[in-house]
């Protein structure tokens, strides 16, 4: 059972002091929703994040997007990539101030979990869009999906032992480890976290089920929808070690998340396609 150092109170304490971005990209995607939305709106809830709007303006600078001159407001970079992609880009700045240390006791660089986090969003967003789901919440939910590791990696140095970090050779995958250390399980804290920053109540039982072995299934669709992502980010080369064995395709996580098994090879193809040509933006380019 948890003990008073993995406390919710404690979990959801260490969250509110993460970056603002996570919060943005929640209100980001609220405007989004309205067809009528102006750019001076997505502007103006930008640049409450100076770091993140001066992030964003660099990425926009970037090549990826085929700038002909340098550009230095938050919206002239809005207006040069679009609302959608600057949706993606949030995201990008997102994990890259998230993921800005290694999680030493999962046993994960902080350059490999950026790129496990952002290849996640991209799986979960392209299998959405064959599945002719909300792309949006999936890119959302595959970006949020690792917070709990965060959270409890951050918590467990004021008082553990590196000598207790995750061996693979000893424990079946993260979960099994997390719940004998911390008493809880990274999925479960995403999901307190997520339900403190009002994000959709589908999209989070979706994080806290998303963990299947083998042929589990579960009713939430996002849930499924998720699990294939994570084999789809292992086929990349972007998983993490702790969580190969819950990634297992089966009939019946496809029919959950409503997502033909035919159309797999696509979602890898299309994601590592994706991935690759914004890999860069995750390091600072």
């Amino acid at each position: 059972m948890a003990t008073a150092l993995f406390a919710r109170e404690k979990l959801i304490a260490t969250a509110r002091s993460l970056p603002a971005a996570p919060q943005v990209l929640t209100e980001l995607g609220q405007l989004l929703q309205d067809i009528n939305v102006e750019l001076d709106q997505i502007a103006d809830l930008l640049k409450r994040d100076a770091a993140l709007a001066a992030r964003i303006i660099r990425i926009s600078n970037s090549t990826v997007f085929g700038g002909s001159g340098r550009i230095a407001a938050i919206e002239e970079a809005v207006n040069r990539v679009g609302f959608s992609e600057v949706y993606r880009l949030v995201g990008i700045a997102t994990t890259s101030r998230l993921a800005d240390r290694a999680l030493a006791y999962y046993q994960v660089d902080a350059e490999k979990l950026r790129e496990h986090m952002f290849c996640t969003a991209v799986a979960a967003e392209t299998i959405a869009e064959l599945a002719g789901v909300s792309s949006r919440d999936a890119y959302t939910a595959g970006l949020m999906r690792s917070i709990g590791m965060l959270i409890l990696d951050r918590v467990a140095r004021e008082k553990l032992i590196l000598s207790q970090a995750y061996d693979g050779a000893k424990y079946q995958g993260y979960l099994e480890w997390e719940g004998q250390l911390f008493g809880i399980g990274n999925a479960e804290v995403t999901a307190l976290i997520l339900e403190d920053w009002r994000f959709p109540p589908e999209l989070i039982e979706g994080l806290r089920h998303h963990y299947l072995l083998g042929d589990e299934s579960y009713g939430n669709r996002f849930a499924c929808l998720l699990n294939l992502a994570g084999h789809v980010v292992n086929e990349v080369g972007c998983a993490l070690p702790g969580e190969l064995p819950y990634w297992t395709p089966s009939p019946r996580k496809f029919e959950a998340a409503g997502f033909r098994e035919e159309r797999l090879g696509d979602a890898i193809e299309r994601t590592r396609e994706r991935f690759e040509k914004q890999r860069s933006s995750l390091h600072g380019a």
